[in-house]
């Protein structure tokens, strides 16, 4: 039995745009890993990029094995998971918003340990409500019995999108490197990004808890 078919594999790239384009949007992981380097250097934000790595890996294990379609086939849960994740979007974004120590103290030293980072890199994916609204709408347009193995096909989907988070957030880690110095000097500027990546949190939350009243309205009707 052919394990991947020419046809799916042509279209891995338009998959690979898609999964760029979600990732590129300002949210709750982008946020993570950048504030992450901000307070701890590059290794926390390596840290938190691959604790949002291994989140993605989850999902995608997910989605493989139909949590995406059971979502969508029981409204409820779905509303329920977009409403946890954007309480939690919102809880961050409020803590960033909040005043001047918003990104907490910008040190030299590392102010917390890698694993914790990793472990609420991991949960800040778990609770991402772009990914369960990519788990049921996108994709189960690629990944399909007639393309071939699912287990390929997973494997290959969830390379990309393993691949495509550590190159974006991986460049999120480094700009962030590169202006921790000037942060830990200027008070002011801690602030306006703190306060700048919290508004842009809150804004994800409302579109998130939009979305999980919107599957409610679904429901209803």
């Amino acid at each position: 039995m052919e394990w991947f078919s020419l046809a799916h594999a042509s279209q891995l790239w338009l998959f690979f745009v898609l999964v760029l384009g979600i990732i590129v949007l300002p949210g709750m992981d982008m946020a993570f890993v950048l504030g992450s380097t901000l307070v701890d250097g590059l290794k926390g934000g390596v840290a938190a990029l691959a604790g949002i790595v291994a989140g993605g890996v989850a999902h995608t294990a997910m989605a493989a094995l139909g949590v995406g379609l059971a979502l969508k086939a029981v409204p409820q849960l779905l509303s329920g998971m977009l409403m946890a994740g954007a309480l939690y979007l919102g809880w961050i974004g409020w803590s960033l918003l909040r005043g001047a120590s918003a990104l907490g103290e910008v040190r030299a030293e590392a102010s917390r340990p890698w694993g914790a980072t990793f472990r609420r890199g991991l949960l800040t994916c778990l609770l991402n409500p772009k990914a369960y609204l990519f788990m049921i709408a996108v994709y189960p347009q690629f990944a399909r019995p007639e393309h071939g193995s699912m287990a390929v096909q997973a494997v290959a989907m969830g390379t990309i999108i393993a691949i495509t988070q550590a190159a974006v957030y991986g460049a999120v880690a480094l700009g962030a490197v590169r202006v921790k110095a000037w942060l830990r000097g200027s008070g002011r500027a801690q602030v306006l990004a703190g306060q700048s990546v919290g508004a842009v949190l809150l804004l994800g939350a409302a579109w998130s808890l939009a979305q999980a009243f919107g599957f409610h309205g679904f429901e209803a009707g």
